[in-house]
């Protein structure tokens, strides 16, 4: 198999769980500190990973400079796409409860922009997939493992929240099986395209990618997991960051 087609096949994997997060929400009835506990392991397995393998790598092949340019460039951009999804209802797109059902009933969009949302939210760290290949020409297992633990509870509690506004399950389903699509040519892209590029370049996409990630963990995931998990979401967020700091030294 190709590296270009390997890199599709890791970035489906890792967006299946998406799938799989949605699955469990709307066939179980998972309490909401569950859920919330989820959330608060995958946060810390995504800033594990963007800490110690995007943020690592893209100081090693760009410097300084690439690396915190592209940082807080990712978190602007992601802040700037955050602020105009949520202007059109897709505030709450992470959320468990009833935020969902209350931004339907106040905006008629509220379901295109929380699928827009969604792919803001995947793409970044699918690019990331596909960018790890470029090196040394297999995948990085820590970036595929952190990406698929986190969007497990990313698709667990938006699908709860998606059903308790009552969309149907081809809505629901539908979304998350065209995201995890997505995701997986995201992946290619990370890639096919950049491969072609300076190192300065490939340095600067990692940043981009890792301030996009960490300002999404602390716009949605973070908040939500505190919200029912309380006093216990630092804890199990410390347990995430272990779990992706172990796999790490493994590899």
């Amino acid at each position: 198999m190709s590296l270009s087609l390997q890199a599709l096949f890791w970035g489906l994997v890792a967006g299946l769980a998406l799938v799989i997060g949605a699955g469990v929400a709307y066939y179980t009835n998972l309490p909401q500190r569950v859920v919330a506990g989820v959330m608060a392991f995958g946060s810390g397995v995504l800033i594990s990973a963007l800490s110690l393998e995007l943020m690592q790598e893209a100081f090693e092949r760009g410097g300084f400079d690439s690396t915190a340019i592209g940082f807080v460039a990712g978190a602007a951009v992601y802040t700037l796409a955050n602020v105009i999804l949520a202007h059109f209802g897709a505030k709450h797109r992470k959320r468990s409860g009833k935020q969902q059902a209350e931004s339907e009933s106040q905006q008629s969009s509220s379901g295109m922009a929380i699928a827009i949302g969604s792919l803001l939210d995947g793409i970044p760290e699918s690019i990331v997939i596909g960018v790890s290949m470029i090196a040394g020409g297999t995948v990085s297992v820590v970036a595929v493992v952190a990406v698929f633990l986190s969007n497990i509870p990313e698709g667990l509690s938006s699908a709860a929240g998606m059903k308790k506004a009552g969309r149907s399950r081809l809505y629901i389903f539908g979304l998350w099986f065209g995201i995890a699509i997505i995701c997986g040519v995201a992946s290619w892209i990370g890639y096919a395209v950049f491969s072609n590029f300076s190192d300065d370049v490939i340095a600067a996409t990692n940043a981009v990618a890792a301030g996009a990630i960490l300002t999404m963990l602390a716009d949605t995931m973070i908040p939500e997991a505190f919200e029912s998990a309380h006093n216990f979401s630092g804890l199990i967020t410390v347990l995430g960051f272990l779990a992706a700091f172990v796999l790490s030294k493994m590899g």
